[in-house]
């Protein structure tokens, strides 16, 4: 059996990797908590050594350590795995993808699918960006859009930016406590956490597209469709595999090929999010994750019949991460539905385990997550975008999109959730 850690491994994740074929010949071990990981702001090297105590703690060989959340989990693994010889992408690899301006200036240099993007010092008096409206505002390192901001005129603008200024420090700090491993490009070097990302609003339809790399060799294994609630840049849904034409999914598989080679990652999982406008035809990148999304691992074993985490798995191990042949509960296609509320308050009830059991059973292809904590404000929740707060992750299977449609809605009537709507909130004030 091989020992693998998984940094902030939690309970979902442990079955799924427990349900890979790879992870029936493993024990998985949890390299730390998400509390430990992602609440407040790190402290990088503490971080590292209370991981290394575990690490160096353990009786036994320590044969893989993984992890597939957002910062700075990616950005912790390469440094640890770098330390004991194990197979793992290379840390300045990873920083290329995860600084968004540094980012940004490698896609430039190999397509022209991404929105015009300049950089915006905080720290200046009158701050600019010499954009178009609409654009996005972003930190140099966000996690789960966080910070992230649509802004439509001058006034909003200056009003991100005020935002920014106040909430930067939190993973600002920490990034730049990696960066300092890596030899910067001068003109990255400068845009410290007292920078930000102004990019041109792209439109259309969101798609994305999973893949790995393995000794240089570049494998999309799965395109993926993401659609937002109406009038909000929340994620109502993934859905696998896209409904988007041949030759639409052949150019985002292109375009994905091209930038993942420009950023000299090797060795990891990835994915690519873009943004397509049937009208202009224009195909734009949002962003560039070294690391496959979570949040697919349960459609994959859904439509594909294993999760994600299996290539993920088998490239931490220094094994080829092409999956052998597998049975399972295989649907035509999937979908994870986030129900989400749009204004802030306290959690007075959440369903019960058994009213979730209840529900599983009754609808068939059918698993659902409740997210948050009876008597928890919903803004001390981790990892939550600037609009919205996650309730539950629902996810289904189906013949088809209306069926997967259906059961989504059946679920949304069953899951009954009870709020206190008391204090100051900042966002769209609606459910």
């Amino acid at each position: 059996m091989k020992n693998v850690f998984v940094m902030g491994l939690d309970q979902r994740n442990r079955e799924l990797l427990d349900r890979t074929p790879t992870g029936q010949g493993c024990r998985f071990h949890k390299l730390l908590g998400i509390e430990e990981l992602q609440s407040g702001e790190i402290d990088v090297e503490e971080t590292l050594r209370a991981a290394r105590a575990v690490l160096e703690g353990f009786d036994g060989s320590v044969d893989a350590i993984i992890g597939f959340r957002d910062f700075p989990i990616t950005l912790l693994v390469p440094v640890l795995c770098a330390e004991r010889g194990l197979s793992a992408p290379d840390l300045e690899s990873v920083v290329r993808c995860e600084h968004k301006y540094w980012s940004r200036r490698v896609q430039a240099g190999v397509t022209d699918a991404h929105p015009p993007f300049a950089l915006v010092d905080l720290d200046a008096d009158r701050p600019e960006h010499g954009l178009h409206y609409p654009l996005w505002v972003k930190p140099i390192k966000s996690a789960s859009s966080e910070l992230a901001f649509r802004v439509e005129d001058d006034e909003e603008f200056d009003a991100a930016v005020e935002r920014l200024r106040r909430g930067v420090d939190r993973l600002g700090r920490p990034f730049e406590r990696i960066l300092s491993r890596v030899d910067l490009p001068a003109e990255v070097a400068r845009a410290d956490r007292h920078h930000c990302l102004a990019e041109g609003a792209l439109h259309g339809v969101q798609v994305a597209a999973e893949g790995c790399v393995y000794q240089g060799e570049i494998t999309v294994y799965g395109v993926l469709d993401s659609v937002d609630y109406p009038g909000s840049p929340s994620f109502l849904r993934h859905q696998y595999p896209s409904g988007l034409p041949e030759e639409v999914q052949r150019r985002v598989v292109e375009t994905t090929e091209r930038v993942i080679a420009a950023h000299g990652l090797d060795n990891s999982t990835f994915s690519v999010e873009f943004f397509y406008d049937p009208i202009l035809d224009f195909l734009g990148i949002v962003e560039i994750n070294p690391r496959h999304s979570q949040s697919h691992a349960a459609l994959f074993e859904f439509v594909d019949g294993v999760a994600n985490h299996e290539r993920m798995l088998r490239l931490a191990l220094g094994r080829d991460p092409h999956p052998p042949d597998v049975t399972g509960e295989v649907f035509p296609v999937a979908a994870e539905w986030y129900l989400r509320r749009f204004r802030d308050g306290v959690v007075a009830r959440v369903p019960s385990p058994e009213d979730v059991i209840a529900l599983g059973d009754s609808l068939p292809g059918v698993k659902v997550q409740v997210v948050p904590q009876e008597g928890q404000r919903l803004s001390d929740m981790l990892a939550q975008d600037s609009y919205s707060f996650e309730l539950a992750k629902i996810l289904t299977g189906g013949a088809g999109e209306l069926e997967i449609r259906a059961k989504f809605e059946r679920c949304v009537k069953a899951l009954r959730f009870e709020f206190r709507d008391d204090g100051p909130t900042e966002g769209p004030a609606r459910v």
